[in-house]
C-alpha cells in the first residue's frame, strides 16, 4: 500500500479488480463455452494478475523511473496489448470472441464507476493528480454510470438499437482512451508531460498497478469485442 494512502482505498480497488475478473468471468461463461475451458481462462487471469503483483510489490515497476521503456510498459501493458492483438487476429480466437454475448459485456463497464472513485481517493491522498479524476479531465465515470441505463434501453424487449449501442461504445472507448492518455503521461517516467507538482505515482505501486495491466485492458477488450460485434450484426 502507499504511503499517506488510507488502506480503505488499496482495499476497495482490490475489490474493484476482483468484481472486474467476475464480470468477465460471467461473460465467459454466458458464452456457452464448456466450464473446463472457462476455468482455465479465469486461472491464466489469477496468474497474470499475481504475477504483475509480485512484480510490482518487487519494486520493479517503481525502481529506475528513468528506464526507457518503462518497465510497467514493457513487462505489464505491452504483454497485455500483443496478447490482445493475436487474439484479434487468429481464428481460434475470433471463434472465441464471436461466441461472447453482447449484453453482459455492457454491464462489465460498471467497474468504471468504482475504479474512478478510488482514483479520486487517490488524488485526495495526493498519489495522483486531480486532471485524472473526475474533477479534473477524466469523464470515464460517465461510460460506467451509463452501462447498466445502455444494456436496458438497446436490449428492451426483443429489439437491439445497434447503431445506438456501436455509438455508445465509440464514446465510451473515447472516454477510455482520455483518461490512458492523461494517466500515461502524468506519470513519472521520461514521457512525463502533466502533473510536474502531484504526479502519477501509483500507477507503479501496488495493489494500483492491476489498473493499467488488467482493468483497463478488460474494459478495451469488452469495447473492441462489442464493436466487432455490432458491426458484423452479430450478439
Amino acid at each position: 500500500m502507499i504511503e499517506n494512502v488510507p488502506d480503505y482505498i488499496g482495499l476497495a480497488f482490490i475489490a474493484t479488480t476482483l468484481l472486474t475478473l467476475f464480470l468477465l468471468f460471467r461473460v465467459i461463461l454466458k458464452s456457452g463455452a464448456e466450464r473446463k475451458k472457462a476455468y482455465q481462462i479465469l486461472g491464466a487471469l489469477v496468474v497474470w494478475l499475481i504475477l504483475q503483483g509480485a512484480l510490482t510489490l518487487s519494486g520493479l515497476y517503481k525502481n529506475n523511473l528513468e528506464a526507457m521503456p518503462p518497465k510497467l510498459i514493457l513487462f505489464g501493458i505491452f504483454p497485455a496489448i500483443v496478447f490482445l492483438i493475436f487474439l484479434f487476429n487468429n481464428t481460434s480466437g475470433k471463434n472465441f470472441i464471436d461466441s461472447l454475448p453482447l449484453k453482459p459485456l455492457i454491464y462489465l463497464h460498471v467497474v468504471r464507476i468504482p475504479v474512478e472513485l478510488v482514483l479520486y481517493g487517490l488524488f485526495l491522498s495526493k498519489a495522483i493528480p486531480q486532471l485524472m479524476t473526475f474533477e479534473g479531465s477524466n469523464f470515464d465515470i460517465l461510460a460506467g454510470i451509463s452501462a447498466p441505463i445502455a444494456a436496458f434501453l438497446f436490449f428492451k424487449g426483443n429489439s437491439k438499437n445497434r447503431k445506438l449501442l456501436l455509438i455508445w461504445n465509440l464514446v465510451c472507448l473515447a472516454l477510455l482512451f482520455n483518461i490512458v492518455f492523461l494517466a500515461a503521461f502524468s506519470a513519472p517516467f521520461p514521457m512525463q508531460l502533466f502533473a510536474f507538482d502531484q504526479p502519477n505515482m501509483a500507477v507503479v505501486q501496488f495493489p494500483y498497478s492491476w489498473l493499467p495491466v488488467f482493468i483497463v485492458p478488460v474494459v478495451l477488450f469488452s469495447h473492441l469485442v462489442a464493436i466487432r460485434k455490432l458491426i458484423r450484426k452479430e450478439g
